[in-house]
């Protein structure tokens, strides 16, 4: 059965977008599915990791043309906060320069559904002309960014190819939507499209629990949740810092920003002086210039390592050398949807995770699922306080340690084989002339 996966990140963008499909293409093959991957020849990766292209699988085929981004006319203008923008670091309101407020107001008005739209013409226009020589049966899209499901939409529409719509994030319920100083029309534009594809595609996968839940009250159209996972690909031995680390691994925007984590580390290092001699701040990954404003203000400024950003491969070694794992998510209903991906990976660091983030928060059930760490509200203070004292009293030990359970159906290769059974049913959803319909999966 062949393929197509359109995709904006492959190799050699860095960060957690670019992951869950090299993934599933690496496993692909084992299921009877021969992947054709199509990507942007010259994108503009916010970050990149040139260590990942080692990971792709040498036999498959890659499609790559041209894409036109306005990224690189806004670099004329300010390259920092270009870039920072695209990385999602919006700072508050209130910080915001000048600058950073037009360029968010452009790209929110003036790119819909984002700033690589300009990618969908003609790939539509090349796929269309590849298909007329190649048996491609499905065609899968990933996003964000979600204009690529927009090629996807006209695909189907031209050609009647089955189409699969991946969401890795929701759309216009995603975190930065309501930064992006969208006009009434703007947010109107955004639900149209959202529905358009929601309606359109022959099957949806998403990554959480509530995205699921929240697209069931836009369409009909049958969605299977396939979370993010880890890959049990051999990592050298690593040794377990002497110190007692807590890391973060990710970005840390500036709505991540958990005032009480910060207030209760400080205090525990002013209250118990072994504490403060083991303790560190380890920040692997962008971080907002108001949360180390944060970390600073709380009294943390010593304590604080910041590694910046690393190779995945690193990032896992950093991972499993640490004490405890930070886990922030932004403190907003919008992000109760939110499994990152490194979760997963964190699940099988063997270290504890301690994780922050809304209420009802759809990490908090995967935590508590697996037994690989505790979740905690923002305002939870004593809780967390009292929850990172053990964890040192432990460390001090030598008994510090996770026990997880229940994580092998999280394994690349056993999401990989659901997403095939999927692609599967969807490939072979006929009708009785022979053509095909969306239905139940």
């Amino acid at each position: 059965m062949k393929i197509l996966i359109i995709t904006y990140y492959w190799p050699p963008a860095g960060g957690p977008g670019v992951q869950r499909w090299l993934n599933f293409v690496k496993y692909f093959k084992e299921f009877g599915i021969e992947p054709i991957v199509y990507v942007p020849e010259n994108p503009t990766y916010p970050l990149t990791d040139d260590s990942l292209v080692s990971e792709i699988p040498q036999e498959i085929t890659i499609l790559k043309q041209p894409i036109f981004e306005p990224y690189r006319f806004a670099r004329l203008f300010s390259k920092k906060e270009t870039k920072t923008i695209s990385k999602g670091i919006i700072a508050g309101k209130e910080k915001q320069s000048f600058l950073q407020k037009v360029l968010l107001y452009i790209r929110g008005n003036f790119f819909i559904p984002d700033a690589r739209k300009y990618w969908v013409r003609p790939s539509v226009r090349y796929i269309t002309s590849y298909f007329s020589e190649n048996n491609i049966g499905t065609v899968i899209t990933t996003g964000p960014p979600h204009s690529v499901h927009l090629i996807g939409k006209e695909l189907q529409q031209q050609t009647g190819v089955r189409w699969l719509a991946d969401f890795r994030d929701p759309w216009t319920t995603i975190g930065y939507h309501n930064q992006l100083k969208l006009t009434k029309r703007s947010i109107r534009k955004h639900k149209i499209l959202e529905k358009s594809v929601l309606n359109t595609a022959d099957h949806i996968v998403v990554t959480s629990f509530r995205t699921q839940k929240e697209f069931q009250e836009i369409t009909d159209t049958p969605i299977t949740v396939i979370t993010n996972g880890y890959d049990s690909a051999q990592v050298s031995e690593v040794v377990l810092d002497e110190k007692f680390t807590v890391s973060h691994i990710g970005s840390l925007l500036s709505g991540r920003n958990p005032l009480n984590l910060w207030k209760a580390l400080y205090t525990l290092a002013e209250e118990n002086n072994a504490f403060a001699e083991a303790f560190q701040l380890q920040l692997v990954g962008a971080v907002s210039e108001e949360v180390l404003a944060s970390i600073k203000e709380a009294g943390l400024e010593d304590f604080l390592i910041l590694k910046g950003y690393v190779s995945h491969a690193e990032a896992i070694a950093i991972q499993r050398s640490s004490q405890v794992l930070l886990l922030i998510e932004i403190d907003s209903p919008e992000t109760q949807c939110i499994i990152p991906g490194k979760l997963f990976e964190y699940m099988v660091s063997g270290r504890p995770v301690l994780a922050m983030g809304p209420e009802n928060a759809d990490i908090s059930r995967l935590i508590s699922e697996t037994n690989c760490g505790y979740f905690f509200e923002y305002h939870e203070y004593e809780r967390l306080k009292t929850r990172i004292l053990r964890c040192f009293e432990l460390f001090e030990e030598r008994k510090l340690i996770s026990q997880v359970t229940g994580i092998e159906k999280y394994s690349r290769r056993e999401l990989t084989r659901e997403l095939a059974e999927v692609l599967k049913k969807v490939g072979s959803r006929v009708t009785g002339d022979g053509c095909w319909k969306s239905g139940d999966g």
